[in-house]
């Protein structure tokens, strides 16, 4: 699934070459994904000039002169750049076609992806009860710290609450927790102040090593597959049930919260 760094790779990809374009027509072939694609949605988009590409969290905001598409790309989703009048294929759901000959195509395997219409984005049901971005200055540890009082969950639950900050998946939160030596099993509650900002400290510099990761292995979005280049520093904890600790050599468990797998290392978590 497409994380924070992913959709912000995404949307570096893509933005240069649809700011200021006008859409000459919206085609879609597939309205059925997640929600419903509006039925008027060329009515809406076609003859408006795109001002801005935006990102909060994991939906990309394209914004128009009458109004703001949001994207969220689900499980399998991709946007990518190609000619106009491309054939597509069986999963190519839609095409924006723009001024310039380019179409910017949506790409949906599994349909669980969203392309929704709204006048004031930031307040549509979505996204207006979502928490700061971690790359920002609104995200830090005593954030973390006053939200976790009294909290009897697990804090890798508790981090990846899109009420608490908005981005930090199963990958990064996993990574994040190793590198700040916090149990993923802890309840949020119990964590004092100082480790939680260690532990927003590293979120952050895991997150920005990933979009930086996505950027330098970004092969395409014009004619590419739309793929954006996913976390490439080496893992050490996610996905390596069984193996061995890369800073104490111990072995990695495996446990699963909040019906996710979550794996570390019980002599440097605590």
């Amino acid at each position: 699934m497409p994380e924070l760094p992913e959709v912000e790779t995404t949307r570096r990809g893509i933005e240069a070459h649809l700011l200021g374009q006008r859409v000459s027509r919206v085609l879609v072939r597939e309205h059925r994904l997640r929600w419903p694609i509006p039925e008027d949605l060329d009515v809406r988009l076609s003859g408006q000039r795109i001002l801005r590409v935006g990102r909060r969290a994991k939906y990309l905001l394209i914004e128009a002169e009458a109004g703001t598409l949001i994207v969220h790309l689900g499980m399998s989703g991709s946007l990518r750049l190609v000619e106009q009048g491309l054939p597509a294929g069986r999963h190519e759901h839609v095409d924006i076609e723009l001024e310039s000959g380019l179409a910017l195509r949506y790409t949906d395997p599994r349909r669980f992806g969203a392309l929704l219409w709204s006048p004031e984005p930031l307040q549509h049901v979505l996204l207006q009860k979502l928490g700061p971005e971690p790359l920002t200055e609104a995200f830090d540890g005593a954030r973390l710290f006053e939200l976790s009082r009294g909290k009897t969950i697990a804090v890798k639950p508790f981090i990846m609450d899109n009420a608490v900050v908005v981005g930090v998946g199963n990958i990064y939160a996993s990574e994040a927790l190793f590198a700040a030596g916090i149990d993923p099993r802890k309840p949020a509650g119990t964590i004092s102040r100082p480790r939680y900002e260690r532990l927003a400290a590293e979120i952050k510099r895991i997150l920005a090593i990933a979009i930086e990761c996505g950027g330098t292995t970004l092969r395409d979005f014009v004619g590419g597959d739309g793929q954006p280049g996913y976390f490439q520093q080496e893992l050490f904890v996610y996905g390596r049930a069984g193996e061995f600790c890369k800073v104490c050599g111990g072995t990695l468990r495996e446990v699963r919260l909040g019906q996710r797998s979550s794996v570390y290392c019980g002599r440097c978590q605590r």
